[in-house]
């Protein structure tokens, strides 16, 4: 668990803290400021969200590596766009985006 994007999740990052240098789980040394100290129980459940939030983005990491693999980046699509307006030629925005569609038909959205 990592206690500071707890805090942060947690919205008490008006308050200063210091930590224990022990290995996890680690305990507050200081704790200072108008927040609240959280409990461990509160930090557990925050660390569970976090967790939650970051694995429903799975599918969006496994598209980003498929989208690099294939050449689909914001540079071979600046390129495309500036083809496709200033030459008159989309062959190269067309097959980007048949890309795309294949890769996102391969990595669906999660279910949320």
């Amino acid at each position: 668990m990592d206690i500071n994007q707890c805090i942060n999740h947690l919205g008490l990052n008006r308050s200063t803290y210091r930590l224990t240098q022990s290995n996890p789980p680690h305990e507050f040394i200081v704790w200072d400021g108008p927040d609240p100290q959280p409990t461990q129980e509160e930090l557990q459940v925050a660390w569970v969200e976090i967790q939650n939030a970051h694995d429903a983005q799975e599918y969006a990491r496994k598209r980003r590596e498929a989208y690099d693999a294939a050449g689909c980046t914001i540079d071979a699509l600046a390129i495309a766009t500036f083809e496709s307006v200033f030459a008159d030629d989309s062959s190269a925005a067309v097959q980007l985006q048949i890309e795309r569609e294949k890769i996102r038909a391969a990595i669906p959205k999660a279910a949320s």
